[in-house]
């Protein structure tokens, strides 16, 4: 190790103490590679700051030392956005330590945390004060709320609730050089000035470092009513959900879309799961509806299915009964990732469209998917409520890294130009980090790339957050 990493790690040392570093090559391998096992790369050091203070320090030293820095919250990420490149001169900055909940207010219908604290751990903070925080997806139980607001994750209830950009009031936020913005105003209404708030949110840890947010509450639902239905294809689903959200208006909270292919490799790789209903359908979704109230919910679901079903709409229903049948149903639909990794290696299309373009999407995408890729198996799925599809083509498990990097080049550019020419977006909820760098610099207008550039000179003018991710 060179003098010079010596006396960062020392300085480093003197910020965060003995606790809050990892210099062991066997304890950092955890930090340098994702869960997805995609993108492995080396650190000097991990750094595992307490307190906002220390994380200052922190950014101060590597600011004047020009030293690159990644941060890190539960490592969950499924764009390659919190791994270290292979240099070995990134520091990883871990903010699993910071995971302290500050205040919950629940006459103001908000929860302070920082930015460590697991999502799950802030859903039962809020519950225990009688309230609700809706944010939720399936690495709920490992993932940062940090990690949330730098990635603006989506989940399953956006439809009802939006994402994590409209579950945040306020920031706090450590930039680049150290200086500490203490935007943490639990205020709904606040025009004085730029909203720097959604600056952060979103930016994937390029411009500075979220280390607590002031996020929103909501009145705690008592009633849920889940359902799960067979159509023949996603336009039927498409009026579906229009009809569906006229009829139950907010109580629509989720409206999540299942291809047949998506469907059946479920059925095959996750244990303890079965067919909702007796006969395939080309497409399927899962439907839930909650509300504060428990009086008609069951009868309102029921009755606007039915009449979907008389009238052709839909081909099959199963209205769920209890709550294990309703875990059932939801453990069908979170079994997608874990069914991909063990079926092959997903090209993963993680896309935001108008939802009256997603039919013809669709057709025009499966058509020229399997004209590029004769025989693709496509697996389509997604949060049809809000219009992100994950529109995946599954290779096989040994395709050697440099098939797969080929066919994921070649499949980009077919999928994703269907993507803009409808005015959609090639990355809804999952980031972009390294997987989409590039197809980002593809897509945007100049306009817009050099604003984004030109905000990231201004802030972090040393080039050190999170390089080589985003842009």
């Amino acid at each position: 190790m060179s003098s010079n990493n010596l006396d960062l790690i020392d300085r480093l040392r003197s910020a965060v103490g003995a606790a809050g570093l990892v210099l062991e090559k066997e304890a950092k391998a955890a930090y340098e590679t994702d869960w997805l096992q995609k993108w492995t790369g080396l650190s000097s050091v991990v750094v595992r700051p307490a307190n906002t203070q220390e994380t200052a320090e922190v950014m101060r030293i590597c600011h004047e030392t020009h030293t690159p820095v990644v941060i890190q919250g539960g490592n969950t990420g499924m764009s390659g956005g919190a791994t270290p490149d292979t240099s070995g001169a990134q520091v990883i900055l871990s903010m699993v330590r910071m995971n302290a909940i500050r205040n919950v207010d629940p006459l103001n219908n908000t929860l302070t945390a920082e930015s460590g604290v697991i999502l799950a751990n802030i859903q039962a903070a809020a519950q225990e004060a009688n309230r609700y925080f809706p944010l939720s997806l399936g690495a709920e139980g490992s993932c940062t709320i940090g990690g949330n607001l730098a990635t603006n994750a989506g989940g399953i209830a956006v439809l009802r609730y939006g994402n994590a950009r409209e579950l945040v009031l306020g920031l706090e936020v450590v930039l680049p050089d150290g200086r500490i913005w203490n935007g943490m105003r639990a205020l709904r209404k606040d025009n004085t000035g730029y909203d720097l708030r959604d600056l952060f949110v979103g930016s994937e840890g390029t411009l500075g470092v979220i280390t607590a947010a002031v996020l929103k509450l909501h009145a705690k639902p008592i009633a849920r009513a889940t359902a799960w239905v067979g159509a023949e294809s996603v336009d039927a689903l498409i009026r579906l959900l229009a009809q569906m959200r006229e009829v139950c208006g907010e109580r629509l909270v989720a409206f999540e879309m299942i291809s047949e292919e998506s469907l059946d490799l479920i059925l095959e790789h996750v244990a303890d799961v079965r067919a909702p209903l007796a006969n395939s359908h080309p497409f399927n979704a899962l439907i839930e509806l909650s509300d504060t109230q428990e009086q008609g919910l069951a009868d309102l679901l029921e009755s606007s299915l039915g009449d979907a079903l008389e009238g052709g709409m839909i081909q099959d229903v199963v209205v769920s009964q209890t709550n294990g049948q309703t875990q059932a149903f939801w453990k069908i639909r979170e079994g997608i990732s874990q069914a991909q990794v063990r079926a092959g290696k997903a090209v993963k299309h993680d896309i935001a469209l108008p939802i009256s373009a997603i039919p013809a999407f669709v057709r025009g995408a499966d058509v020229a998917v399997r004209k590029a890729l004769p025989g693709a198996q496509i697996i389509n799925f997604g949060h049809l409520g809000d219009g992100n599809l994950h529109y995946n083509v599954l290779l096989p498990l040994d395709s050697s890294p440099e098939a797969y990097a080929a066919t994921t080049a070649k499949l980009n550019r077919v999928v994703h130009d269907i993507v803009s020419v409808a005015n959609g977006s090639i990355s809804a909820e999952h980031g972009v980090g390294q997987l989409r760098r590039d197809e980002l610099r593809h897509y945007k207008s100049e306009v817009e790339f050099d604003l984004m550039l030109r905000i990231k000179q201004s802030l972090d003018p040393n080039h050190i957050m999170n390089p080589g991710k985003l842009i």
